[in-house]
């Protein structure tokens, strides 16, 4: 027997802000960005990021307490559960995990590499904790379903490691599921998480079968996808330039802001409407290799696709869809849905387990021999800075 009126908070911290909200299964009933600004995160300095745990959990309580929640719920009620974004764990299949010793453990560890989104899980459990219930996360950056050919990089030395947008994702795939009254599981998707990163996935027996990581792909607002291999060779070992001013150009200064100085895609737009030729150049550009992507998951899927999802902050932009549409629309049907509620997808992942829809997942320990996997996905982690806004 559900319970209506069951709340439950949601965390997502991010680099520079922390989004908060409390649902219930009929949606949102309060939603709030707490901002840190740049003096406060400065304190800081480079110590772990666990370091900014109760700096950002008072943060949350004074946000909750102005809204008329303690840091247990509302009014005498409890939160029903807390869900946080999930960190960079190891590879797991997609579902809601409990938060338990094993995960705070990895999360406390970094062994992944350190972002944000590691506070999610041990943020929700400090709540958790207070009002006596259980802490979920939901869909890691780390959801890893893929086909173990989508494994091979082209060189035993490197593997490629399953790393994306992957609770946008697959709330969006659940989403049209609904619409469409069919199971996910029945459906073959090709779904454009479009943000400031780039994810462009295949979906069939309701798994991801295959997406681009954050250092292959297309190029998006700031980050450069896959480059000419040999060409970057050249490049590290030039002499010109540190390992850590290439690695922040791939992951953070590149795309459309290496070749405009600029980020926002609707000042590139403003420019384009100007009349100004290198920012269509390369905004055309930018949309030829998404579509290229999206065209090689169509591949995948063996040219069986029922419906082509975009989706992601740059999904509100117009003349980037209709552009899409022209390259994509051969493939399948185009469905459209723009911007990414995370913080709801957390909220109806911890719902299907509140409701008995699905049982909660638990992250294994890792086995003692996983140095050389952990260092590889490492790598990749560290270039996934996930939103803190959309980006429009």
């Amino acid at each position: 027997m559900t319970r209506e009126k069951d709340r439950v908070l949601t965390i997502n911290p991010g680099s520079t802000s922390t989004k908060i909200g409390v649902y219930t299964r009929e949606g949102a009933k309060l939603v709030r960005t707490i901002r840190h600004g740049d003096e406060e995160l400065a304190r800081f300095g480079g110590r772990p990021i666990v370091a900014r745990l109760e700096y950002r959990a008072g943060m949350i309580r004074n946000a909750l307490l102005d809204a008329g929640y303690n840091g247990t719920g509302l009014a005498g009620e409890r939160f029903a559960a807390v869900a946080g974004r999930g960190g960079f764990l190891p590879p797991v299949p997609c579902g809601t995990y409990l938060v338990d010793e094993t995960m705070v453990e990895q999360l406390h560890l970094a062994r992944r590499g350190e972002h944000a989104s590691n506070l999610g899980a041990l943020l929700a459990l400090q709540f958790a904790q207070a009002a006596g219930v259980n802490a979920y996360i939901v869909d890691p950056v780390t959801v890893d379903e893929w086909q173990d050919c989508a494994r091979f990089s082209g060189s035993p030395l490197i593997k490629r490691a399953a790393v994306g947008h992957a609770l946008n994702i697959k709330a969006v795939t659940r989403r049209f599921a609904r619409e469409r009254e069919s199971a996910y599981e029945s459906l073959r998707l090709i779904v454009l998480h479009m943000g400031s990163g780039v994810t462009v996935s295949a979906h069939r027996d309701g798994r991801m079968i295959d997406n681009n990581t954050p250092e292959d792909g297309p190029f998006g607002p700031d980050r450069t996808g896959s480059l000419p291999v040999r060409e970057l060779i050249k490049l590290c070992f030039s002499g010109d330039y540190s390992e850590h001013q290439i690695d922040r150009h791939v992951f953070g200064n590149g795309g459309l802001f290496a070749y405009l100085g600029t980020r926002d895609l609707e000042e590139v737009e403003r420019r384009i409407e100007a009349g100004n030729r290198a920012a269509a150049q390369v905004f055309e550009a930018m949309v030829y290799k998404i579509a290229k992507e999206a065209g090689a998951m169509a591949a995948v899927l063996e040219g069986k696709v029922d419906a082509v999802l975009l989706t992601g902050g740059m999904a509100y932009s117009k003349r980037l869809i209709s552009q899409l549409e022209d390259y994509l629309e051969w493939i399948a049907p185009i469905k459209v849905y723009p911007g990414e509620d995370e913080l709801q997808a957390l909220a109806e992942g911890v719902f299907r387990v509140l409701d008995g829809q699905e049982q909660a997942k638990r992250i294994p320990p890792e086995p003692a021999d996983a140095a050389t996997t952990r260092a590889n996905e490492k790598r990749l982690v560290i270039g996934l800075e996930l939103e803190d806004e959309p980006l429009t």
